[in-house]
């Protein structure tokens, strides 16, 4: 079963977004994701087979329900799933430079004892040729107007919801029906650079490996082995990822500028987490002063973690805290927050509030169950 709806924008708003529900087997939540991606103008990507058959063994063996849903993406292409010349799925597109701001409130500092997460994700208001460089093409929209929430609902696995600008099969935040929370963020803003290559690679991608957690993993702790044990790419554009449950439990997952692999955590306390690598800043009262390039990272972690040590939260006081650090409306920065989200780990809800235009207020805050069983 299909359900797509508008829930919030218009064509007159910056955002227009959609509300997309597909329920039923793995093949056919992989069959309906790839023709709505075909409706926007997607199409599979050359690839090199050899690359391409070890992607496909990699999936079958670490990740079947996203193989699965490959075989519905070739039947919906009308192709040969076991074709080797053709990547099926999305190019893994990645945030260049957004300046996004998250915060773990565990169960403990939590008024009502619920652990919650908050996200604002930020991220340009041009379009990709702009961001580029170059002029846009004729009714290009910007990259961050036409975002997606995408609950799944299959047969054989886990629920979830998540939210997406623009890649079907992978997503920027999201919450499965055991209540693990995902989010990715810039790691190393001030070291940003766009990618030189973005060929899909053996393993995970940048915005795949929210979605392999949320499909594959139910708790932290199997979070932090499933990671340890995958395969991991990221075109050299460095991202980290903020991991919590329904049990209490929460930790960054980001890998350094020399591949080593960290998971950061922050004891029974609020988890804060900006744009710069935590495991090369542990103390967050000990940060550099902010420059240009770091776009507010070490100020706006600074604020997350000073009004959030030590006090009891409630779910308005994290949406209060989000507001603090969201970028201002002004006419010359190029980034707004998209969407600002509150999960509810214990409610398995997600709770968000998408940007209409400068001047406008943000949309009612719309609420997605994790899972529509």
């Amino acid at each position: 079963m299909t359900n797509m709806t508008c829930v919030a924008g218009g064509n007159d708003d910056f955002q227009l977004v959609t509300h997309l529900t597909v329920t039923g087997s793995q093949f056919e939540i992989g069959r309906v994701l790839t023709e709505e991606a075909r409706r926007l103008g997607w199409s599979p990507r050359a690839a090199d087979p050899a690359v391409n058959r070890a992607r496909m063994s990699w999936f079958e063996r670490n990740w079947p329900q996203h193989h699965a849903r490959l075989d519905g993406a070739a039947a919906a292409l009308g192709l040969d799933p076991d074709q080797d010349d053709l990547a099926l799925d999305g190019w893994n597109r990645v945030p260049e430079g957004s300046a996004c701001s998250g915060l773990w409130c565990p169960p403990s500092a939590s008024a009502d004892g619920h652990g919650r997460v908050g996200r604002n994700y930020d991220f340009f208001v041009s379009t990709a040729s702009e961001i580029r460089g170059r002029q846009p093409r004729p009714d290009e929209l910007p990259m961050g107007a036409r975002p997606y929430v995408i609950t799944t609902v299959p047969d054989d696995g886990l629920a979830s919801t998540v939210i997406t600008m623009d890649d079907l099969d992978g997503c920027m935040d999201g919450m499965n029906e055991a209540g693990l929370t995902v989010m990715l963020l810039l790691a190393d803003v001030e070291n940003a650079a766009p990618p030189a290559h973005t060929a899909p690679q053996v393993g995970l991608g940048s915005t795949q490996l929210p979605r392999f957690l949320l499909d594959t993993c139910e708790t932290a702790a199997q979070a932090k082995q499933a990671l340890l044990a995958a395969k991991q790419y990221d075109h050299g554009l460095l991202l980290h990822y903020l991991v919590a449950d329904a049990h209490g439990q929460a930790f960054v997952w980001e890998r350094g500028r020399d591949g080593s692999e960290h998971a950061v955590e922050f004891g029974d306390g609020p988890l804060c987490v900006t744009n710069h690598l935590l495991h090369r800043h542990p103390d967050p009262t000990d940060l550099p002063a902010d420059t240009t390039p770091s776009l507010g990272t070490y100020g706006r972690l600074r604020t997350l973690y000073e009004r959030s040590k030590g006090v009891t939260l409630s779910g308005l006081d994290l949406r209060d805290l989000l507001r603090a650090v969201r970028p201002d409306e002004d006419p010359g920065a190029p980034f707004r927050t998209l969407w600002t989200t509150v999960f509810d780990t214990a409610d398995r809800t997600l709770a968000t509030r998408f940007y209409l235009g400068d001047g406008r207020d943000y949309s009612e805050e719309l609420v997605f169950p994790a899972s529509a069983r």
